[in-house]
């Protein structure tokens, strides 16, 4: 068995794409604002992080498949901002595009990540905007060390097989 402790890893050659949903996108974007900071304070070039917008949330699932069959890509995540609208159940929509971000990642061995929120209550009201919006450039962090801990951990695990 090799050492593992030997892998030389460069952040600023990988190349990420985040996609994001366009509704809501004064709050969505503030997601890949914290995700695309956090990234080049740890290392990562802003030039390779690839920002993508989707209609929606229900769309990130197939792009995301074709960018990591592409072979081009790192890891590639996803951020949507799926509420109630009255009309369809919203947490099975969300539950959706998660469950296929999860296949996306276990056929194609690219990490696939998620900041899919699915809030229990959302109104269009600056209250609402204002929290979700702060809330998104958290979430954006934290996506953003899963990606760097699972694009480490990825590459370790492929170069001892």
């Amino acid at each position: 068995m090799r050492d593992s402790t030997n892998i030389e890893f460069t952040p600023a050659t990988k190349r990420i794409a985040i996609l994001h949903a366009s509704w809501h996108t004064e709050i969505v974007l503030n997601c890949v604002e914290g995700f695309t900071k956090e990234l080049v304070s740890r290392g990562y070039d802003a030039s390779l992080i690839d920002i993508i917008p989707v209609p929606g949330g229900y769309e990130i699932p197939l792009q995301a498949k074709l960018l990591a069959k592409s072979g081009q890509y790192s890891a590639i995540a996803g951020t949507a901002l799926v509420v109630d609208g009255g009309i369809y159940r919203h947490d099975f929509v969300a539950s959706t595009i998660c469950n296929a971000l999860m296949q996306v990642q276990l056929e194609t061995e690219v990490p696939v990540l998620t900041a899919v929120l699915t809030p229990h209550n959302f109104h269009e009201h600056d209250e609402h905007k204002n929290y979700f919006s702060r809330h998104f450039i958290k979430k954006g962090i934290e996506l953003a060390n899963a990606c760097d801990q699972t694009i480490r951990l990825t590459e370790k695990a492929k170069q001892m097989r």
